[in-house]
């Protein structure tokens, strides 16, 4: 082997042992966040002065700082909408809260102010916290790398000054610094972050191997045959901004009609000041039946209609292992009619396992004795093949002997003496050079036709078992699948980096058709199958866990992340994220989300009978002002109240019954 391929342990356990910086943004270093709290200490220092009856000199300033703390931002962006000749609902919750102070309703108007500002702030945190997963992405590929000159000798060079047709040299431990082709070594890779396949893959001469990729075992020479900015990873990283730029934000169904609630209530209360003035009022009446107009007609009530029901569906999911990140994705939730899975650590728990253990005719083994005999020999190698096979043995509480001169083949397998015999662990296919008894291929082609990985276990060169490897079925994953594809009318689709033959065989076990699989995909082909599915007018919910789930779930109508296992970029991306990672949480949330949808229109109803009433009494009568004040913040807690309905236990219970 030639010397610069050889390994060099301790500049592995270097490069293993290096993390990339964590980027997160702060929650104060954003404005918005100083600035809503800064407005909500105020009010809370205001609240209990005013309360306990103290001088309005000593509550009055905190109340007005908190108006301008909270207030200005939003006043800001509304003003400058106007001059677009746009009017929105945050300009007139501003006017709102102003006209409540002028007429002596200082404190409401307060905390119309703190709510505006402390929503605003989450919105602003959740947006950087998406951006710094995005950027976060790029730590995956290494900045450095080592290139192979022409006389053999080793330079090491930014990733980024790479160009195609260099050679690098990748070391066991090390990333891959660069999309290419392996020209000379072997080795297994783990390219769990860009194809989500759950096991290392073999590579050697003439395979492709994607930048961020991470070597195990072996030394590979590569040859670049992509730019850095070109990269799979890169890909990545502008499939999920340009998703993310593009995706519009759905509107709660209340914003739908912003632009004219909003111009039509300006133009009511300037008619109900000015006209009975031109017709000789009295300038004080007038003004006081307008700002009681602006009360009674303003969409405090309106807005509550719609945020409990939403708020309180996303407290109890929060509850119950599912984290939805706004009251815009509840919403969404409720509205999809297509869903497309993952795989690996989505159906899947992402973890390897041993299924099987078959010892072959005439070894004198029993499965015990045959799995203690592979964990031996793998107990001193990291492969996650052979924490597999340790696990096992472990679990049945088997003895793991002791063994000598121990050595690993990339590619290949491990060897070591035990009890004085020689045991090699490995591919079938490599242990084996020359013929093969038909028992063994008979056994190792039935556990790879059920889509298991084979090991076959070797003692002084004679086959003596095989064991089978796979990733496990999550035990609630035949009771979601189902229940999804009774809640949208239409079988789930899988869409998975993971070969054909075991999609294929999994697609079976969950209840998905066989035209429903799609295998193979990189993460841009998982884009381009939700966008064909949205191109058909459908709203796609993605579920997923890794990096290469991620423009996919960007990319899709919503989109939710297993959170116990799942990438720092996927659980930012996603929606919302099943913290147990419990698939049958799936179907309850999203008809939990339907049942918020009906109880957000219940409260349009009522809020819009109590405003309508009032309106009409303040305009052909003569609505006293606190008996306006009282029905528009009557209205406002029984739409509040109506809307806590979904925070009870039993709303969740049902939720999941109805799905069953």
């Amino acid at each position: 082997m030639p010397s610069d391929l050889l390994e060099r342990p301790e500049r592995a356990a270097r490069s293993a042992a290096r993390t990339a910086p964590k980027r997160r943004t702060r929650v104060f270093a954003l404005a918005e966040a100083r600035w809503a709290t800064a407005a909500l200490v105020l009010f809370l220092t205001a609240l209990p002065l005013q309360l306990t009856g103290a001088p309005a000199w000593a509550w009055g300033p905190l109340y007005a700082a908190a108006y301008v703390t909270g207030g200005w931002e939003p006043a800001l962006a509304g003003l400058t909408a106007l001059r677009g000749k746009t009017l929105d609902v945050d300009l007139l919750m501003i006017v709102a809260a102003i006209g409540a102070a002028s007429i002596g309703q200082v404190m409401d108007g307060a905390l119309l102010i703190v709510i505006f500002a402390t929503s605003g702030a989450l919105e602003a945190l959740a947006t950087a916290r998406t951006q710094d997963a995005v950027r976060g992405l790029l730590d995956l590929a290494p900045t450095t790398a080592t290139r192979l000159a022409d006389d053999g000798s080793e330079e090491g060079v930014a990733t980024e000054d790479l160009v195609v047709g260099d050679i690098i040299l990748v070391r066991p431990g090390e990333r891959v610094g660069a999309d290419g082709r392996v020209l000379a070594g072997a080795g297994e890779v783990d390219q769990a972050t860009i194809t989500g396949e759950p096991l290392p893959v073999a590579k050697e001469a003439g395979d492709e191997v994607f930048a961020g990729t991470l070597n195990g075992t072996g030394a590979l020479r590569v040859k670049v045959e992509r730019d850095a900015s070109d990269s799979v990873v890169a890909r990545i990283v502008a499939m999920v901004e340009e998703a993310s730029a593009t995706k519009a934000p759905t509107q709660l169904f209340i914003e739908k009609v912003e632009q004219r609630y909003s111009l039509g209530m300006v133009v009511a209360t300037l008619a109900v000041f000015l006209i009975p003035l031109a017709f000789g009022a009295d300038l004080t009446g007038s003004l006081l039946r307008a700002m009681t107009f602006m009360i009674v007609a303003s969409p405090c009530a309106v807005v509550l209609a719609t945020m409990p029901p939403l708020l309180s569906a996303i407290a109890n999911a929060g509850r119950h292992g599912v984290l939805v990140k706004s009251a815009v994705v509840m919403e969404r939730l409720g509205q999809v009619d297509a869903i497309a899975l993952d795989k690996t650590g989505t159906l899947t728990e992402g973890t390897p396992r041993v299924t099987d253990i078959r010892p072959l005719d005439g070894s004198g083994l029993d499965e015990d004795a045959l799995l203690s005999l592979a964990a031996a020999v793998e107990h001193p190698s990291e492969h996650p093949l052979a924490r597999a096979v340790v696990a096992a043995a472990r679990g049945r509480g088997l003895a793991v002997a002791g063994v000598r001169d121990f050595t690993s083949a990339p590619g290949v397998g491990v060897t070591a003496t035990v009890d004085g015999r020689t045991v090699a662990v490995g591919a079938p296919g490599r242990l084996l050079d020359g013929a093969r008894p038909a028992r063994t291929d008979e056994v190792t082609a039935d556990l790879e036709d059920g889509g298991r990985t084979a090991v076959l276990v070797l003692r002084d060169g004679t086959p003596v078992g095989v064991l089978g490897i796979a990733d496990r079925l999550r035990p609630d994953a035949v009771a979601a699948v189902a229940a999804l594809a009774a809640l949208t009318g239409s079988t789930p689709m899988l869409v998975t980096g993971d070969n054909p033959r075991a999609a294929a065989r999994l697609a079976a076990e969950v209840g998905i058709t066989g035209d429903e699989v799609r295998a193979g995909l990189l993460p841009q082909d998982k884009v381009e199958a939700v966008r064909r599915l949205e191109a058909r007018g459908r709203k796609v919910l993605v579920v997923g866990d890794g990096v290469n789930d991620a423009p996919a779930l960007a990319a899709a109508h919503t989109g939710i992340a297993m959170g116990r296992a799942g990438s720092d970029l996927a659980l930012e991306t996603a929606d919302a994220v099943v913290v147990r990672d419990e698939l049958a949480t799936i179907p309850t949330v999203v008809n939990l989300s339907r049942a918020a949808r009906r109880l957000v229109v219940q409260n349009l109803v009522i809020a819009g009978v109590f405003i309508s009433g009032l309106v009409i009494w303040d305009l052909v009568g003569h609505l006293p002002l606190p008996l306006g004040v009282l029905g528009h913040e009557g209205s406002t807690v029984i739409v509040g109240l109506n809307g806590l309905r979904l925070l009870r236990d039993a709303a969740w219970n049902r939720a999941a019954r109805d799905v069953r």
